[in-house]
């Protein structure tokens, strides 16, 4: 059996007689991992290597990576016994096509400070653990980060999906890129190429791609400063970011002028609020948002730090920007979802890619989406909803590729220039100005429950069953308000009960914590 010789030097593994390299990758479906282990082991052999790839599936897309190994060392002639699978602390390089997935690694042991050349791109994606979660469950980039550090005898970690992205090619190719730059194995550059170049298809984008990822890797980009959140920052929206006819960019640009008048901690989350609202609604829609905010910002001071018209930029933002039939369908009708589907999907130029989205209405989606006095009128009428409800509560398959199935759902999309006269819309107004009322009154005489009435609003959310759960969450939780009055500490029990409202999807915390307020 071949030994695995001590690697020397800034992370490069010593190219000494029967050193034995060992890379692991870590990454998902459609991150192109096979193809990335492919180009590595044609490399190691156009080098004079011998080479062996394996490859280990997680249990599904992201509750596990599949784990390609590949051990490599110089041919020769005898023939070496390569493992078939990482053993933790014994690994040269990992590379993990996500930064949570280079914290899996970590945790299972993969990555050791004497030896392990660590390589990972700083985006996310979201996983399922992190998905379930009712409230704000995203785990912490900045401790992966920190721990990466830490724990890697090398740490390179950039954007390396948006390198791939902005060249039209897929991450393998700028993770590639990065490997090649970091040194961390002993062949040239050219000869990466050499192995992308033999490809039949996206030759020229993986080739820029990875010149990308090779000068970010060679430049330091691989210590980034500290992510406050899991999400990069980005700039507030403005004027020159948006385009449209003349009418239309004036009355944007009055809007964004009255945003840049707005105290100066609030006016990023104003400004990404405004953008979202007009981009959801129009023109006017944004003028009622600030309208709104302006009445949270005369209640507030510096002293408070500008907490509640933070909270209400924020939260009033997503209370009108609503789930209902209406933006569904307006989604999935734009031209941007189309470019987005065919490059994630992979889909060759001139190829005819089928799409077919899956809808489940309810009578209360088909009474919101009907003018107010027709929708009460039926909803009114417990028979003729029955009756309606037995014809539209099932699901239905919509290929929005054909003619028929686009033009039923952007027809229906272009019902959002009646929205305010819809329905749903004035069940939404109503409730939302019971709920701004409420927070804004209570902010008046105590300002800590203003502020935690208006972060109720993170309850909220989703579309059809998930929407009318959600809210009944909120409302239970702003029940207990009336125990609660007079109360110095009424502040902290409201936050108590959206923490347990956002934990608990059954609502089992909540009754119990509600059942706490009563006995106090």
């Amino acid at each position: 059996m071949l030994e695995r010789l001590s690697p020397v030097g800034s992370g490069a593994v010593t190219a000494a007689q029967d050193a034995i390299i060992k890379l692991a990758i870590l990454a998902v479906g459609g991150q192109g991992g096979g193809v990335l282990a492919d180009w590595i082991v044609d490399v190691a052999e156009r080098s004079g290597y011998a080479a062996q790839t394996t490859s280990v599936a997680g249990v599904a897309q992201r509750t596990g990576a599949t784990i390609y190994y590949i051990e490599m060392c110089p041919d020769t002639g005898r023939s070496p016994v390569f493992a078939l699978s990482p053993s933790p602390g014994d690994v040269d390089i990992l590379i993990a096509a996500e930064l949570m997935e280079a914290g899996r690694a970590i945790i299972r042991g993969f990555v050791t400070p004497e030896r392990t050349t660590l390589i990972a791109s700083s985006h996310r994606i979201a996983a399922v653990s992190e998905k379930i979660v009712p409230g704000d469950g995203r785990a912490s980039s900045q401790r992966v980060l920190e721990r990466a550090e830490q724990v890697a005898k090398r740490f390179i970690t950039f954007d390396m999906e948006k390198i791939a992205a902005d060249n039209g090619s897929m991450i393998s190719a700028s993770l590639l890129g990065a490997l090649a730059g970091s040194d961390a194995l002993p062949f040239k550059r050219e000869t990466y190429e050499q192995a992308i170049g033999a490809g039949d298809r996206g030759v020229k984008a993986s080739l820029d791609a990875f010149a990308g990822a090779f000068t970010a890797a060679r430049g330091g980009a691989g210590k980034p400063a500290a992510l406050a959140a899991s999400e990069p920052v980005k700039a507030a929206p403005s004027a020159a970011s948006v385009t449209g006819p003349g009418r239309l960019m004036a009355g944007w640009q009055a809007l964004t002028n009255r945003v840049a008048a707005l105290p100066e901690p609030v006016r990023d989350m104003a400004g990404r609020g405004l953008k979202k609202i007009v981009d959801y609604q129009d023109l006017a829609y944004g003028r009622d948002y600030l309208d709104r905010l302006d009445e949270a910002v005369r209640l507030d001071s510096a002293g408070q730090g500008y907490r509640l018209s933070l909270a209400a930029a924020k939260h009033l933002a997503n209370a009108l920007c609503y789930d209902d039939m209406i933006r569904v369908a307006d989604l999935k009708t734009r031209s941007g979802r189309g470019r987005r589907v065919r490059r994630e999907v992979g889909v060759k130029e001139g190829s005819v890619l089928q799409v077919t989205e899956y809808f489940h209405p309810r009578i209360q989606e088909f009474c919101g989406t009907l003018p107010a006095g027709l929708g009460r009128y039926i909803e009114a009428r417990p028979k003729l909803a029955e009756w309606l409800d037995r014809r539209i509560n099932h699901g239905r398959r919509v290929r929005t590729d054909s003619l028929a199935g686009f033009a039923a759902l952007w027809f229906i999309g272009g019902l959002r220039r009646f929205r305010r006269s819809l329905l749903r819309h004035k069940m939404e107004a109503e409730h939302l100005d019971r709920w701004y009322r409420l927070a804004l009154d209570h902010a008046a005489r105590d300002y800590a429950l203003g502020v935690e009435i208006l972060d109720c609003r993170r309850l909220i959310k989703g579309y059809s069953d998930t929407h009318a759960r959600s809210q009944s969450k909120f409302d239970r939780v702003l029940s207990a308000l009336a125990m609660l009055e007079g109360r110095d500490d009424a502040a902290d029990w409201i936050r108590r009960l959206r923490e347990a409202a956002l934990k608990d999807e059954k609502g089992d915390m909540l009754e119990g914590a509600l059942k706490t307020v009563a006995s106090l």
